[in-house]
């Protein structure tokens, strides 16, 4: 198994005509079922900020995108399931990074995740506070 960074994974999704996009697919291509490619949760939310903020990629696309990671028998997501549950309860909208860190500490015994942000605390798992 070998990890995948942030910076590969846009490389071969975007196929910019670039070099790195071609060492890329050189690597992905070469991925199987016994030599997976590793997709952290970092590298998960890295993704859908890249593609939201550089490429202008709307939720559906985005979703779209960790969708085909989640299935992808060549590559193992860190804690899918949780990456599953969060995506399946934001459609990969803005709101998908704070429904996995609320997913994953919900996961962890957490009571809720405390927030400030009042978009973040309209998903469950989720409380706002106040100062």
């Amino acid at each position: 198994m070998i990890g995948l960074d942030t910076n590969v994974l846009v490389r071969y999704i975007a196929q910019d005509g670039t070099a790195q996009a071609a060492a890329a697919t050189n690597i992905i291509d070469g991925l199987d079922d016994e030599h997976q490619g590793f997709v952290s949760l970092v590298v998960i939310a890295e993704l859908t900020w890249v593609f939201r903020r550089a490429y202008g990629a709307d939720d559906k696309t985005i979703a779209g995108i960790i969708r085909t990671l989640l299935d992808s028998m060549e590559i193992s997501v860190q804690d899918a399931d949780a990456v599953r549950r969060a995506l399946d309860r934001t459609t990969g909208s803005s709101e998908f990074t704070y429904a996995l860190i609320a997913e994953l500490g919900h996961q962890a015994g957490c009571v809720h995740t405390a927030t400030f942000d009042r978009v973040a605390a309209r998903l469950p798992y989720m409380a706002l506070i106040s100062p």
